[in-house]
């Protein structure tokens, strides 16, 4: 895995909107936080539509693949997520993306491109997007984060939390993959599947999710299990799952995940409450990344393993 060229003062960072509309002072408040930290804010131009329906715009693709083209890009920040990140697939490629190493910054609905990036072999940022920019303050940890990964000459994070009470403990590395459970879920067996580790490969998964009935998170979570890439993950880090509603059977998402890895057997380390997904405090993870945790008593590590 590659990481892209780290950004320095007046490079310029586009603004797309690969999926949902998006409120256009989230955009220009993203746009400000950039040129407030000296970098060049470029906003595509359907970023702000016309809106097709639900979508951002008719012209998404155009933005996605312009801004790649585009040499003085150096970092693709995705204003929102929401749904249609999948549409654009089809006319891209890992080999593309590949030979235009940029740095992607999205989360939840990005997974899909996310996951293109993973195939492509590169380092992308499950990290903030434009309304967090916005409205959180300058100095927020998250954002701070943010802007030091994209800038340093050997990206890393050091996670400290304390140990969550269904956390499993124990230690592993491997390459963090990831994101939105329910996106990657509709990936599987496609070009941009990574949920299923090959054989061999050495895979720290990391979920969240939004919105999703418990059952339905339960039911990609079996199809994880049945297709056997539950016992082959070295890790596993459960992030927020928002917006679950209590049902008959588990009073949230995270406990029922923590009951079906315990009755699978999980023997790997596993990290419940991840402060990442749907919520103001989502701290940023290098997708595609070699990682080392470690869970016991004392605390809870994510670090990064530099090359």
């Amino acid at each position: 895995m590659r990481y892209p060229a780290p950004l320095k003062p007046g490079d310029t960072i586009a603004i797309i909107a690969p999926a949902t509309t998006v409120k256009e002072e989230y955009v220009h408040g993203a746009a400000a936080a950039i040129e407030a930290r000296g970098f060049r804010p470029l906003i595509m131009p359907h970023t702000l539509g016309p809106a097709c329906g639900s979508y951002a715009s008719v012209g998404r693709a155009f933005d996605l693949r312009e801004a790649l083209r585009l040499p003085e890009v150096k970092a693709i920040l995705c204003a929102r997520g929401g749904y249609g990140a999948v549409h654009l697939l089809p006319g891209l490629s890992p080999e593309l993306i590949a030979s235009l190493p940029k740095w992607l910054i999205g989360f939840s609905d990005i997974s899909a491109l996310h996951a293109l990036w993973q195939k492509a072999g590169l380092v992308s940022l499950h990290a903030p997007m434009a309304k967090h920019l916005t409205l959180l303050p300058p100095d927020d940890p998250c954002t701070e984060q943010l802007f030091s990964l994209l800038t340093a000459e050997r990206p890393e994070i050091r996670y400290y939390l304390p140990t969550h009470r269904h956390s499993l403990r124990g230690t592993a590395t491997g390459t963090l993959r990831g994101g939105n459970l329910a996106v990657l879920s509709h990936l599987i067996g496609t070009k941009c599947d990574t949920l299923i580790p090959a054989e061999g490969e050495d895979v720290i998964l990391f979920i969240e999710d939004i919105g999703e009935a418990i059952y339905a998170t339960e039911r990609m979570l079996w199809q994880l299990y049945l297709s056997h890439a539950i016992s082959r993950y070295k890790g596993i880090i459960v992030g927020q799952f928002t917006e679950a509603k209590p049902d008959k059977n588990f009073p949230s998402a995270q406990a029922m995940i923590f009951t079906r890895l315990k009755e699978w057997g999980v023997h790997c380390p596993v990290i419940m409450d991840f402060p990442a997904g749907h919520v103001d405090y989502n701290l940023p993870l290098p997708l595609g990344a070699r990682v080392s945790l470690t869970v016991d008593d004392g605390g809870t590590a994510l670090h990064s393993i530099l090359p």
